[in-house]
């Protein structure tokens, strides 16, 4: 499960990889990262059709079986949007794109922790290459009334998560239950924005294991192939 990325773009590059014709971002830092609960930059289909680059809060709202407590802090990650809860937002209106230039995964070895942050898990962090070119996660994005932190009280709401499939052979040691659904090219995210759910929902598949590679890992390293068949299977 993806609970850090980060964006190291320009909103120009977002803008123009996906359309949107719209920015309500405001500025965007250079190098930012993501975690669960925070503000991030997303591209979606504006009520009145125009494709706009907006900024939602990381985290759709919590089926209701598995909500705990008096507050929702979010799903990041959406696995089977087969499911009723998420079958309300696969449409075209709840579709996003989520730009990224590499996502983080922390280090399955036990014990493989930083001192520097605390005694955090170190990560390894994915990019398409060392130059950590954008990139976009498939996303779902909802307006929500609700609580997301209790000492902020209830309120009115945007929020995004992302798509996740069966990871692929470079990830698998590392995390093997889930990889994000990622999203390099225009067409996909054209698919991804404007297509029937039975058409789009072909995207939520596993990467070849060539179209990510690690670009920073612990000291403390596993052992991940080099090469491996590309997988394709949907969930």
């Amino acid at each position: 499960m993806c609970n850090l990325y980060n964006i190291t773009t320009s909103q120009e590059a977002i803008r123009q990889w996906t359309g949107a014709l719209r920015d309500l971002l405001g500025n965007l830092e250079p190098s930012i990262d993501i975690y669960p609960n925070l503000f991030a930059p997303v591209v979606r289909n504006a009520q009145d059709g125009t494709r706009e680059l907006a900024k939602l809060r990381w985290g759709m709202p919590t089926p209701l079986e598995r909500a705990k407590g008096n507050a929702d802090s979010g799903t990041a990650n959406i696995r089977h949007p087969h499911y009723s809860h998420w079958q309300q937002y696969v449409g075209v209106a709840n579709r996003c794109v989520v730009p990224v230039t590499s996502f983080a995964e922390p280090s399955p070895t036990l014990g493989d922790k930083d001192p520097e942050t605390g005694g955090i898990q170190r990560n390894y962090w994915f990019a398409l290459s060392e130059d950590r070119p954008l990139f976009f996660f498939a996303g779902l994005w909802t307006r929500w009334q609700g609580v997301r932190k209790v000492k902020e009280g209830p309120g009115d709401h945007e929020l995004y998560g992302f798509m996740t499939t069966k990871p692929n052979a470079l990830i698998a040691p590392i995390h093997e239950k889930a990889m994000p659904v990622i999203l390099t090219t225009r067409e996909e995210i054209e698919t991804w924005l404007t297509a029937p759910w039975t058409e789009a929902k072909r995207l939520q598949r596993t990467a070849a294991v060539d179209a990510l590679m690690i670009v920073d890992k612990p000291a403390t390293q596993i052992k991940v192939p080099l090469q491996a068949p590309a997988q394709g299977s949907l969930l």
